[in-house]
This record gives structure tokens, C-alpha cells and sequence, in this order.
């Protein structure tokens, strides 16, 4: 597998001069891949460093489950259950990217340390997000998507997949 250095620095992240590995802590009681296992603070934070010494770039911190299905938590929720895991990371030195939908959940992570936004909506949940990330100046990753947790599976109907995504 060959890899690219990339040209220049992207603020607030380390130059890589091959794949990054993201290591996920989803601070979440109801997951599909991990719900509940690091839904404690101090045990969030303790795995977040756990993938780091086993060979993570960065660790991406999520408070709100995006699995087919899931409810929606308060903004005050996800707050509570992100910014301190975030906080406990960055003091620790690890590159810390947020997983969220809200633009002032990512205002929140970023200024506790956080240098990269994860939006699965791709600034479609919150019209203040695309905003708030640019204001902010950090990296944001989006995705495609078709809409909150609760209606995902009966909208992931396609024509044709490519043209459509």
C-alpha cells in the first residue's frame, strides 16, 4: 500500500506521512459497537488513551448514538457526556476529534481541546454548524446522509447510488 505526504499542515493536527488511525470512544449507554462500555468519564477517557498506546493517531469522543433506530439526546446531554472525556484526552497530549451533529456541541469540544469536527450529517442536523466550524478554523470531516436515527432505514432507498450520493 503506498500513502501520500500531504502537502502543508492542516491546523491543529499532526502531519502524517501515512493513513491515520482513529481510534472511537462512543460515550454513549446505546451504541451498536460499544454502547455502554465507556459511558463513565474516567473509563472513557482511560480507553481513549488505551487506543492511543496501541496505535491510534487521533480519537474521535461521541455522546450521541447515530445506530438505526436511536433516540436523539438533549444538546445539555451530549454536552455533559463529551466535553469532559474531550477535556481528559487533550490534557493527556492525544489528538481529539468530536463526533457530533450540533454546532455548539463542536464549539464546546473545540475550545476543551478538540481539533477536528466529525459531522454524519454533513452540516445538514444544525444550520449553525458549517459556521461554527469555519469560525473555529478546524478540520470537518462530513458524510452522506439521509436523516436522523429514528428514519435512517426507510430512507436509505436509492435509484442509483452513485448519482444520487
Amino acid at each position: 500500500m503506498s500513502t501520500s505526504r500531504t502537502r502543508g499542515t492542516v491546523r491543529g493536527l499532526p502531519e502524517w506521512d501515512r493513513c491515520a488511525v482513529m481510534g472511537v470512544v462512543n460515550v454513549t449507554p446505546d451504541s451498536f459497537s460499544d454502547g455502554g462500555h465507556w459511558f463513565d468519564t474516567t473509563a472513557a477517557v482511560k480507553h481513549g488513551l488505551d487506543l492511543v498506546s496501541e496505535g491510534a493517531d487521533l480519537v474521535d469522543v461521541g455522546g450521541e448514538s447515530t445506530r438505526p433506530g436511536a433516540s436523539r439526546v438533549d444538546e445539555s446531554e451530549e454536552l455533559r457526556r463529551v466535553i469532559p472525556v474531550v477535556k481528559g484526552l487533550a490534557s493527556e497530549g492525544v489528538t481529539v476529534s468530536v463526533d457530533t451533529m450540533r454546532a455548539r456541541v463542536a464549539e464546546k469540544a473545540v475550545a476543551a481541546g478538540a481539533v477536528l469536527v466529525n459531522d454524519v450529517s454533513g452540516g445538514l442536523a444544525d444550520p449553525d454548524m458549517i459556521p461554527a466550524v469555519a469560525a473555529a478554523e478546524v478540520p470537518f470531516v462530513v458524510m452522506h446522509w439521509r436523516g436522523f436515527s429514528e428514519s435512517m432505514n426507510s430512507r436509505a432507498v436509492y435509484e442509483d447510488v452513485v448519482a444520487e450520493v
